[in-house]
């Protein structure tokens, strides 16, 4: 899924300046819409600058030995079908040759195309670092389902569901996903991530600090052996 970065910024609000998370009602009283607006600059730096954004205060998620000798980081976004494809397969191999060995240090680390991968993350990341690789295969998995649940209401809907199976309540669901903050500062955490390591599709990976597309997972074997070796 190959999209330019400047093309993100001007398609969709998540990437671009201060942002509310407003709770709708429906006429009914039994829809809660969950929506992000974009209510500040065209620019993210001059938002983040004003709003003062900390993204010091997002924690990474990771995965394997802290002291690995490769470090693999995958740039995914959870309404991506390739990473979805990543995740149910070579990753799996991955976690069990390298990640489970000692032998790579993996973070994993949030895109946002849209809204509604900002709102998986913020689901995923709600559980804290326990419970989000979990939760994150549980949103690849079922990628197809929730993506097409409906409208923005029942697709949160969607979501929060995975986020009960996994074991959060809905209160503790309904906080992460009224964050504001949290939010904004995701998506400059993202912007910040994604301009120094200049991830333009996703997934796409930096190996030992160079940037790798997505391929093969015998293709990526044989980059990680290669610098097992050296």
């Amino acid at each position: 899924m190959t999209r330019i970065m400047t093309g993100i910024c001007a398609a969709v609000a998540v990437a671009a300046g201060v942002y509310a998370i407003d709770n709708f009602t429906g006429r009914q009283g039994d829809t809660s819409l969950l929506d992000i607006q974009l209510i500040g600059s065209a620019s993210a730096q001059e938002s983040a600058e004003a709003a003062e954004v900390d993204t010091s205060t997002i924690i990474e998620m990771v995965q394997g030995a802290e002291d690995a000798p490769v470090t693999l980081i995958e740039y995914a976004s959870y309404t991506c079908p390739h990473c979805a494809n990543f995740h149910e397969g070579a990753y799996k191999k991955l976690k069990a040759e390298y990640i489970d060995t000692g032998k790579v240090k993996f973070i994993y680390r949030e895109v946002y195309f849209d809204r509604f991968g900002l709102w998986a993350s913020m689901v995923a990341r709600c559980g804290g670092e326990e419970k989000f690789f979990g939760i994150t295969d549980l949103i690849f998995k079922q990628q197809s389902e929730w993506t097409r649940a409906g409208g923005p209401a029942e697709m949160v809907d969607a979501l929060k569901k995975i986020g009960r199976v996994a074991g959060i309540d809905n209160e503790q669901l309904e906080a992460c996903m009224q964050d504001a903050t949290k939010a904004q500062t995701l998506v400059t955490w993202y912007q910040e991530n994604a301009t120094k390591d200049e991830v333009e599709s996703t997934p796409s990976f930096i190996l030992n600090g160079t940037k790798v597309s997505n391929q093969p997972y015998e293709d990526l074997k044989a980059l990680i052996d290669a610098e097992l070796e050296e």
